[in-house]
């Protein structure tokens, strides 16, 4: 009988430990580094020693003379000249600062290369959100053994990480406006460049920096998202609600499709993990959107440290309207003479299936800008330890707002010879609209019923 009390008193402590925060809160002298010898959300102020890599002196905190709020971004680095190219015959020199994926894109295509420009830190964010970070940092805590965060709200909740868990985290709760309204495109060409264009509305509210927001109204939700495809016409009028929240496994996300078709909503909880992206034609799996998405729990994650490298940055070449998608879309992988790469520092994050877990990516890699905590680069391993896909974020800084979101992201298969491109503005006669009025009312089942039947 006494046996029996210890082992039910052993499996109570088990479970009130799995219960119990697993990353401490910052101290006050750490929380009161940021704004001075790092910046405020956490990353190093000072640049590299070889000059390289610039200071961040604020990034851009106001739109440039002339722009107009809800057009296209004029690029404020347009006069920027390549510094130099690299292709798969010179990629050597360069190594050290190109991730494995990179370079295995170099190796594969003859026609692929990487543009090198000047490094700018143009990332900003409002200054609210730069004080929260630090009332956030004061507070937040991993739960659940790190499949969850408690007590953080409006700023990133670990600006100076201690594990790879935590920069995860600042990456799933980023700044990225309060609200986003989009109308995008997107493409999946097959090896000889022939594509059609599936095309989507999608609306943003992130409630996590909704200035109102408290703890008690959050209620565990850090976003909803509702996103409708519009062409073409055999795809139209499917609708993905999602009600996201900071703990997925102790609350999974809940999920709704309609079906036109059916004329009908249901519950969707497939729309998570490996499960085929929306009309993706399974070219990335669910959690990939947003470069990365959804619950942390079957990883295990590794912190292997910060590294200077060549990422996707300053995207405003990419976003801009005189381009066609045409311009943009050829085969094997994007136009190079659209991308723009510079030198920034990253922290990079390892990711292995934990034991007994299911998913078709056995191992991932994330390269995660550290001004912007968004993640810009993952390589992911197939279940024979192979490098199988790539992705990248292009990244803006929307100045209007301001904050730093994805201009577009890449995901290239290396085995098949597709890749899928998204978030295209181009030719939809407008950018991503940040900080817009969407009520909440819009992010109901109710709603995507009523938006089915018109």
């Amino acid at each position: 009988m006494a046996k029996k009390a210890i082992l039910c008193i052993t499996a109570m402590l088990i479970t009130a430990l799995a219960l119990t925060p697993v990353s401490a809160k910052l101290s006050q002298e750490d929380i009161a580094r940021l704004g001075e010898d790092l910046t405020p959300l956490g990353a190093e102020k000072a640049g590299n020693q070889d000059g390289t890599i610039p200071e961040w002196t604020g990034g851009i905190m106001s739109p440039p003379e002339g722009y107009q709020k809800g057009t296209f971004h004029k690029d404020p680095y347009e006069s920027d000249r390549i510094m130099f190219t690299i292709t798969g015959e010179n990629m050597d020199s360069h190594k050290e600062k190109l991730s494995p994926g990179l370079q295995a894109l170099l190796k594969t295509y003859p026609s692929y290369k990487i543009n090198v420009y000047p490094s700018h830190r143009s990332a900003a964010l409002p200054q609210r959100i730069y004080k929260g970070t630090k009332k956030t940092a004061a507070m937040a805590e991993l739960v659940e053994g790190g499949d969850g965060v408690a007590n953080a709200l409006s700023g990133i909740p670990f600006p100076i990480p201690g594990n790879g868990l935590e920069v995860i985290w600042n990456h799933l709760l980023r700044y990225r406006g309060e609200t986003v309204s989009r109308v995008w495109a997107q493409a999946i060409p097959t090896r000889g460049g022939n594509y059609t264009l599936i095309k989507f509305e999608d609306k943003l509210n992130l409630l996590y920096y909704q200035p109102d927001m408290t703890l008690e109204k959050l209620s565990n939700r850090i976003f909803l998202y509702l996103q409708e495809v519009t062409a073409p016409a055999r795809l139209a009028g499917s609708v993905l609600l999602v009600h996201e929240t900071a703990n997925q496994v102790a609350e999974p996300r809940s999920a709704w499709v309609y079906n036109p078709g059916q004329r009908r909503v249901r519950r969707a909880p497939n729309v998570a993990y490996d499960n085929p992206g929306t009309a993706s034609d399974g070219a990335r799996t669910a959690d990939q959107l947003d470069m990365f998405n959804g619950a942390v729990d079957r990883y295990n994650w590794t912190l292997v440290g910060k590294k200077e490298m060549y990422i996707p940055y300053n995207a405003y070449r990419l976003n801009n309207p005189g381009l066609k998608y045409s311009d943009i879309v050829t085969p094997l992988h994007p136009n190079p003479d659209y991308l723009r790469y510079e030198l920034h520092r990253v922290w990079v994050v390892d990711s292995t299936l934990k034991n007994g877990a299911r998913h078709q990516y056995k191992r991932r890699t994330f390269y995660v800008d550290e001004d912007t905590w968004s993640v810009v680069l993952t390589d992911i391993y197939d279940n024979r330890d192979q490098l199988w896909r790539v992705s990248e974020g292009h990244m803006l800084n929307y100045y209007e707002v301001p904050c730093t979101y994805l201009a577009a992201e890449i995901h290239l298969d290396l085995q098949s010879g597709r890749y899928i491109i998204m978030g295209l503005t181009n030719e939809e006669g407008e950018p991503y609209q940040l900080n817009n009025t969407i009520p909440e009312s819009d992010f109901t089942p109710s709603a995507i019923r009523r938006k089915g039947i018109r």
